[in-house]
């Protein structure tokens, strides 16, 4: 076995470290929505809350979902995966869906920070599911690669 791993290696390892990391923080970040919502705008815990949130979307979330981009266009692009990959055309559908939740959700937490409850518990706890659907179906294409 090789002790050295090749650049293309390396590239898929990133790519699912920070695949990881992203989904980590949708899954948190509707969250720290609902346990806002138990704080009155202009509370402190609404700061405390806001400030938490501002923090994972800057350290964690936005971060980590440029990185994926970045290494895996870097994997399928010199690897000529879009010549024929049906799979990674569906992949990365879903990807982009992912990604527009991910600035959904974004917006929403801002609108919160400003004093906002636009989104009721019941509402958040039933999208922090979205992105473990999306998780299940983009793992299966990659794996199964049914077309």
């Amino acid at each position: 076995m090789d002790a050295l791993l090749s650049v293309s290696d390396w590239l898929r390892v990133g790519h699912v470290i920070f695949m990881v990391f992203w989904l980590a923080g949708l899954f948190m970040l509707p969250r720290q929505c609902i346990y806002m919502l138990d704080h009155a705008p202009g509370s402190p815990g609404e700061v405390k809350w806001a400030n938490r949130m501002g923090k994972l979307r800057k350290i964690i979330l936005t971060p980590s979902l440029i990185l994926v981009w970045v290494l895996g266009l870097a994997i399928a692009i010199p690897g000529g995966y879009f010549s024929g990959a049906g799979w990674l055309h569906a992949k990365v559908a879903l990807v982009v869906i992912l990604s527009g939740y991910h600035g959904w959700l974004v917006a929403q937490t801002k609108k919160m920070a400003r004093g906002e409850r636009p989104l009721s518990e019941k509402t958040l706890r039933i999208i922090g599911e979205v992105p473990g659907l999306l998780l299940v179906l983009i793992v299966a294409l990659v794996y199964i690669k049914p077309f």
